[in-house]
């Protein structure tokens, strides 16, 4: 994805191909998961006139036990593959470049919507969700890692640009990641390398079928801010052996607080977090984090806090944000 990453040039347009629009759960899937006429409508309308240089489609679910919420987009079938293949195309025609998260909810699904037992990795109350799973045993573990990895092979047969491994905001890989969720005693568990073995091995997996050129992005939680949870310095051993395992680019967000942090509002909040990623890895790292002024996007980025900035609720709230953005750029640029 060496396309997004022009030399930083401060000032002038240099927001100019490190614009990202994060992932952003809209619900609009019909009933089965699948695309819909409305989701198609919401991404053509954010992506239109390819200002946003790469667009991060939301969380999909990879098994229907996963299943997060009612109409969450579905990349559990090869059912699903035309109409994501029309969902990629749609952002094409803008000239942005598409990449599709992945994501298992594990204790954070509710049995109401899958018809079925919460699992995690252990049998503890999800702290951002509420409700006690049942503990994982190794063979579902394999089978996780499995259902990743036939996800991705479909991303990739759909057409889009690169997948995105969700492993933040409370989903099972996060709770994997966090010690506030894993109190595994086998190889699952305990410190950071055995915490993120799932990850490893989807990684792996997930590599193996899309091949060494495919874009692989990982969504990591890196910090929790709960007493006992994840800190950033496990977050910092995390990173480097993802972009050892073929992780091409990190993209830095909130563990079990979510995309956000308890009492703070300032924009760019997670930019100390990137900053400590980037320092000890030699991938992109991207980060979102309540950007909602142009000029502050420039700042953090002119200060090297990450190579790609994520901006999701301005532009939610606003589609012509970037275009009016960059236009700001080059008229200060005059």
């Amino acid at each position: 994805m060496a396309y997004l990453l022009q030399p930083l040039k401060v000032g002038t347009l240099s927001l100019a191909n490190r614009l990202v629009m994060p992932p952003m759960a809209t619900a609009k899937a019909d009933a089965a998961g699948k695309v819909s006429p409305a989701m198609l409508e919401y991404y053509a309308e954010k992506s239109a006139g390819g200002h946003i240089s790469l667009i991060i489609v939301e969380h999909s679910f990879i098994a229907p036990e996963g299943k997060a919420g009612e109409n969450q987009l579905s990349i559990a079938d090869d059912d699903v593959i035309e109409g994501l293949r029309e969902l990629a195309d749609i952002i094409h025609r803008s000239g942005s470049k598409a990449v599709l998260q992945i994501n298992h909810a594990g204790s954070a699904a509710v049995a109401e919507i899958t018809g079925t037992t919460p699992v995690g990795p252990s049998a503890v109350v999800n702290p951002r969700k509420g409700g006690t799973p049942r503990e994982m045993t190794r063979q579902e573990i394999a089978g996780i890692v499995d259902a990743f990895r036939d996800a991705a092979c479909r991303v990739k047969e759909a057409g889009f640009d690169g997948v995105e491994i969700h492993s933040a905001h409370g989903y099972l890989l996060n709770q994997f990641f966090s010690p506030l969720t894993n109190r595994r005693t086998d190889e699952y568990g305990g410190g950071v390398l055995n915490r993120i073995r799932i990850h490893l091995q989807v990684i792996a997996a997930v590599r193996a079928v899309v091949g060494e050129a495919f874009p692989l992005l990982l969504r990591l939680g890196a910090q929790d801010y709960v007493e006992g949870g994840t800190m950033a310095a496990d977050s910092e051993i995390a990173a480097r052996e993802f972009a050892k395992a073929g992780v091409n680019i990190l993209d830095i967000s909130g563990g079990f607080s979510g995309y956000s942090i308890p009492g703070v509002t300032e924009q760019g909040y997670f930019a100390t977090l990137a900053e400590a990623v980037k320092k000890v890895v030699s991938v992109p790292v991207i980060f979102t984090g309540g950007i909602i002024d142009v000029q502050v996007a420039e700042r953090l980025l002119a200060e090297g806090k990450a190579d790609l900035i994520g901006v999701g609720r301005a532009v939610l709230a606003d589609s012509q944000w970037a275009q009016k953005a960059l236009e700001s750029l080059r008229g200060q640029g005059d």
